[in-house]
């Protein structure tokens, strides 16, 4: 018998998020679980299941975009969004999770989790083109965290803190609303990808084991040192979450 689609949107259980049509991963692999946990911890480059999810979200973006296109009404078009929000909350952190052990160079420049060395920018601008954002993912990856930040979220919309310490900002991190974030550092860029649990910290860092990793916030040491912090939510901004939708290339911010 084949396998089944790994991504599913739930219709045996009912499952709702803020509204929207929960989406579930399955099939023949299991999510790899929060930084921390025993799967996590074992987890190694997975190339082929990155293949399969890549595949698969644009499969389903290519069904909401022309589900929103047809919505005759705000409140069904806000439904299409509310359910491509969920999508990614669910695909984004098992694209990013896919990269685990791949090793870190300054100019990296890998295109698949193992196949050679990756650079913390490329990393976060890979899984973001390959994601369905149509984005110039060179062009994304050589610029200062605070403009591949402005790329996807306006700047109004970012929480930036100087100073604070470590403990205060991740209070303020968990108070804020659960999503997938960008976080920029000093000199430094990644994921932050929190949930009512709290939150992980997905990157390629050139701090030991100088690879690509998903941490809690116990084990974010590089996160904990930044003086600079700068984050912001990809996907509560409607606008993205539509430019996502139909494919509308993004201007790389420059300034």
């Amino acid at each position: 018998m084949p396998m089944r689609r790994p991504l599913l949107i739930v219709t045996s259980v009912a499952i709702v998020l803020a509204g929207a049509a929960a989406i579930a991963l399955s099939g023949h692999w299991q999510p790899f679980g929060r930084a921390g946990s025993p799967a996590a911890a074992a987890a190694k480059p997975d190339p082929a299941k990155y293949a399969t999810l890549d595949s698969e979200v644009e499969r389903w973006r290519v069904d909401l975009a022309r589900r929103h296109a047809a919505a005759t009404d705000p409140a069904e078009q806000a439904q299409v969004l509310a359910t491509a929000r969920a999508l990614l909350e669910a695909a984004l952190p098992e694209m990013m999770r896919c990269w685990l052990g791949t090793p870190w160079d300054f100019n990296g420049m890998a295109t698949q989790p193992g196949e050679g060395k990756i650079a913390c920018g490329y990393f976060v601008a890979t899984v973001l083109r390959d994601a369905g954002f149509q984005v110039d993912r060179v062009r994304l990856a050589q610029q200062p965290a605070e403009l591949i930040l402005t790329t996807f979220v306006p700047r109004k919309a970012l929480t930036l803190r100087v100073g604070a310490t470590y403990p205060d900002f991740c209070r303020e991190v968990r108070a804020l609303e659960p999503g997938i974030y960008i976080v920029g550092l000093d000199n430094h860029v990644g994921f932050l990808v929190l949930t009512a649990e709290g939150f992980d910290f997905i990157h390629s860092s050139g701090s030991s084991p100088r690879c690509v990793v998903a941490e809690d916030s116990d084990q974010a040491h590089v996160l904990q040192r930044s003086r600079y912090r700068v984050l912001g939510n990809l996907t509560t901004q409607p606008e993205l979450l539509r430019q996502w939708l139909s494919a509308t290339p993004l201007v790389v911010s420059t300034r």
